[in-house]
């Protein structure tokens, strides 16, 4: 990009790729901003102001607009918004290693609108990626240097990802192609592609609450409408179309939809009441097919949700993903109870394979008690032979339980008690017998059967 004497401003070649990286990537933002995003360790922002001015001097950038927000001391602070020129753009797309022809426009028109959502869509991307602050090299002077202090360099929580891994106002076709999508289509935020974090492919939506609730919700359908469009592959099979320029991550249902909520000044509850509206406006698109029963246990009540065909979708605050960083616990998966982890909110604990893993305690809890009842059958069987005796009169084997009655030690068997119950009633019967014919035979006399 020229020799040291074309950029008046003294700012390094490396500084100067690393800005046009980001305004490749976010098409425009504030001198702040781009700071935050590629060099968070500079002592001050004037460093990036010089970047942006040498990258001016050459038709690289340019800044046809400006932003503004109150002070705390309550005056208003303007900012001068840069953005790519054509040439830039081509540039960009070297640093970033893509066509230019993916690269988007040059974000001239909202730049000079002032570019609310894009710079809240840039403090996002931030927020996620969370850059650590790396200390700068001074630069060597040929007089005697004055030691400088030592700086204590912000902490910043854990980010996700690398700024090369997010696009940004990406077509989402419901129908045509990538390039020249149908009217209608969505285009999404910002897409962020990170499999070295073992995170599926993520799309970002910001909501600045300009917006009707049914609006938000209606973009999330949008979403499924394009999840739901196949094409043919080269054997001529359907496959989805979204996976054309997107690997699948093997997870139930479509890629996760982000929904950070950007917009300052809103009070806790009233962003809530929001999220809990889009929330209810858009079930049909993450909430899935519930079926029901267990195979192990008629009383249990449990199933399964079928997540295919539905979109997982996660909210959060902008203010909790800059604190927190998106490793935190500040995503609500619509469907969940609460806060939650990135790794716990694109979980699905309701889903098949969660219910087979519950299926499968019930049927080892299932086994075990049957094989608990078992040693105990064996158990008490072994004790009743242990307790067994021989009948005094046929010397077969006689149980304390036989029958289902109660026997004393050393009592007949069965078939002999019955044997001597039966002998007993018969003799008592012949004895009945002929105690009733003595008795007619006194009555009666010798000759009483000749009246």
């Amino acid at each position: 990009m020229g020799g040291a004497s074309v950029w008046p401003y003294k700012s390094t070649s490396r500084n100067r790729g690393l800005v046009l990286l980001a305004l490749g990537v976010v098409k425009v933002a504030t001198a702040e901003q781009l700071r935050q995003l590629v060099l968070p360790g500079t002592a001050d922002v004037q460093t990036v102001r010089n970047v942006c001015k040498d990258l001016r001097s050459v038709g690289l950038v340019e800044s046809v607009g400006r932003t503004s927000f109150v002070s705390p001391s309550g005056r208003p602070v303007w900012r001068d918004l840069w953005n790519l020129t054509t040439a830039g753009l081509a540039s960009a797309a070297t640093e970033l290693g893509r066509p230019v022809r993916e690269m988007g426009g040059t974000a001239r028109d909202a730049a000079k609108a002032g570019a609310p959502h894009a710079l809240a869509v840039t403090d996002t991307i931030d927020a996620f990626c969370q850059f650590p602050p790396q200390p700068t090299k001074p630069i060597v002077r040929r007089t005697t240097p004055v030691p400088a202090p030592v700086r204590e360099l912000p902490a910043r929580p854990a980010g996700l990802g690398q700024l090369r891994g997010w696009e940004t106002e990406v077509p989402l076709p419901v129908s045509g192609t990538f390039t020249t999508p149908a009217r209608g289509s969505l285009r999404a935020d910002a897409v962020l592609t990170a499999p070295e974090a073992g995170v599926p492919v993520l799309f970002v939506e910001v909501d600045n609450h300009t917006e009707p609730d049914a609006v938000v919700a209606w973009k999330i359908e949008s979403y499924r409408r394009f999840f739901q469009r196949t094409t043919k592959d080269h054997r001529g099979r359907d496959v989805p179309f979204w996976q054309s320029l997107w690997d699948d991550s093997g997870r139930d249902g479509y890629p996760p939809l982000a929904l950070v909520f950007a917009k300052d000044g809103v009070s806790p509850e009233a962003r809530m009441n929001r999220m809990k509206k889009i929330r209810d406006l858009s079930t049909a698109c993450w909430q899935g097919v519930w079926h029901s029963g267990s195979v192990y246990d008629d009383m249990v009540k449990d199933g399964y949700r079928d997540y295919s065909g539905t979109i997982p979708v996660l909210a959060t605050t902008l203010a909790q993903l800059r604190r927190r960083g998106p490793y935190g616990p500040v995503w609500w998966r619509y469907g969940h109870p609460g806060w939650e982890t990135l790794q716990d909110a694109l979980d699905n604990p309701e889903d098949l394979r969660g219910y087979r893993h519950r299926e499968e305690q019930r049927r080892t809890e299932r086994d075990t008690q049957r094989e608990r009842e078992r040693q105990e059958q064996q158990e008490a069987e072994s004790r009743r032979k242990a307790a067994a005796w021989p009948c005094p009169s046929c010397g077969r084997k006689v149980f304390p339980d036989d029958d289902g009655a109660t026997r004393p030690p050393g009592s007949y068997c069965t078939f002999c008690t019955s044997t001597k119950k039966r002998e007993q009633q018969e003799a008592e019967a012949l004895a009945a017998e002929e105690a009733a014919a003595r008795e007619e035979a006194k009555k009666n006399g010798l000759f009483g059967f000749l009246r």
